[in-house]
C-alpha cells in the first residue's frame, strides 16, 4: 500500500486527482533513478498532461547552428504570411528531462492565443552535457532567430524570451546574455515558475512543500547534481539568477509561480529583485497549484488559464505596469 500523504485542504480538487492517481501508480522515486532511465518513463506521461495539441495553420520542424552542432527547433503560427511578435520557448524538464513534443501542446496555446510565432528551442540535456551547455544553446538559438527574423516572418523588434522551470531560469539568462552583448534587444520575458537559485534548498516554500506536491526538494536537488558540473557553479549568476549582482536594464517581465510549489519563493524573490532594479513586472501567484500545472493544461484547468493570461502577456507590447 503506497504511503497516506496529508495535502493542505486549499489544494485545487484537479490538482488533488491527479496527486493521487500518482500515489497510487507508485513510481520509484526520482532520485533513487537513472537519469536517462527516468527520461525515458516521464516523457510519455508529460505528453499526455499536455492534452490533445491544438491545430494550427504553420507548424514546422528545423535546426539552426548551434555552438556544439545544430540545435532542433520547433516553430508554431496561427497561419503563414504576415509579421508578427516572436516568443523564443525554452522548455522545463530540470534541464534533463523534456523535448518539442513534451511542451508540444503548451506552445501551441501560446502561438494561438498570442498571434505570435513561438519557437521553441530543444537544447541539450544534462547528465550527457552539464552547464552551461543549455544556456549556450538557446543563446546560440535566440541570435539566430533575431538574425533571421525577416524570414521567419517575425518583427525582430517585438521578440520576446519565456519558459517554464529549467526554461524559466534560461530564460531570465538569456535576457542578462543580450543585454550584457548591447543585443539583440528583447520585447519581454515570460517566466514561469522560474528556478532561480540552485545554490539552497531552504526557503520557506521549499521547507513547506518538501515532499507530496509533485516536485520535491530532493528531487530539485537531483536535477541540479545532474545539470551542474559541480557544486561551486551553484551561486554564478548563469546557474543561478537570483545572485546575480545587476537586474537593471532588462525587459519586462511576467513570473508566474504556484501556491503549492517548492520553487515558489525564489521565483517571487526574482520578481522582487527585477522591480528593486527598475523593470516593470507583472507577478501571478496561482492559488491550488503545484509546479508543473502549466505543462498538466491537458487535465488543469489552471494551465489552461495560465497560459491565457501568459499569451497576453506576450501579444502586448505597450508598457508593462509594475504589479
Amino acid at each position: 500500500m503506497p504511503e497516506l500523504i496529508t495535502r493542505s485542504e486549499r489544494l485545487h480538487p484537479e490538482v488533488r486527482a491527479l496527486l493521487e492517481m500518482m500515489d497510487a501508480q507508485g513510481a520509484p522515486a526520482l532520485e533513487s533513478q537513472d537519469p536517462i532511465v527516468a527520461r525515458q518513463d516521464r516523457v510519455e506521461g508529460m505528453k499526455m498532461l499536455g492534452g490533445e495539441p491544438r491545430p494550427l495553420g504553420r507548424v514546422e520542424d528545423f535546426s539552426i547552428p548551434g555552438p556544439d552542432g545544430d540545435v532542433p527547433v520547433r516553430l508554431y503560427a496561427m497561419e503563414h504570411g504576415g509579421v508578427r511578435p516572436a516568443l523564443i520557448y525554452f522548455h522545463g524538464g530540470g534541464w534533463v528531462f523534456g523535448n518539442l513534443d513534451t511542451h508540444d501542446s503548451v506552445c501551441r496555446d501560446l502561438a494561438a492565443e498570442s498571434g505570435a510565432v513561438v519557437i521553441s528551442v530543444d537544447y541539450r540535456l544534462s547528465p550527457e552535457v552539464k552547464f552551461p551547455a543549455a544556456v549556450n544553446d538557446s543563446y546560440a538559438a535566440t541570435l539566430w532567430i533575431a538574425a533571421n527574423a525577416e524570414r521567419l516572418g517575425i518583427d525582430a523588434r517585438r521578440i520576446s524570451v519565456g519558459g517554464d522551470s529549467a526554461g524559466g531560469n534560461l530564460a531570465t539568462v538569456i535576457a542578462m546574455r543580450c543585454r550584457d552583448a548591447g543585443g539583440p534587444a528583447l520585447a519581454r520575458q515570460l517566466l514561469i515558475y522560474p528556478a532561480t537559485d540552485l545554490s539552497s534548498f531552504d526557503t520557506a516554500s521549499y521547507r513547506e512543500l518538501a515532499e507530496g506536491y509533485f516536485l520535491t526538494r530532493a528531487a530539485m536537488q537531483w536535477f541540479t547534481g545532474h545539470y551542474l558540473a559541480s557544486g561551486d557553479q551553484s551561486r554564478l549568476p548563469e546557474a543561478s539568477p537570483l545572485h546575480a549582482p545587476n537586474l537593471s536594464g532588462l525587459p519586462p517581465a511576467f513570473v508566474i509561480t504556484a501556491e503549492f510549489d517548492p520553487l515558489r519563493d525564489e521565483g517571487e524573490a526574482y520578481a522582487a529583485r527585477l522591480q528593486q532594479a527598475g523593470v516593470p513586472v507583472t507577478v501571478k501567484r496561482y492559488p491550488g497549484m503545484v509546479h508543473g500545472f502549466v505543462s498538466m493544461r491537458g487535465v488543469v484547468s489552471g494551465g489552461r488559464q495560465a497560459i491565457q493570461e501568459a499569451a497576453k502577456f506576450v501579444g502586448q507590447y505597450e508598457q508593462a505596469e509594475s504589479a
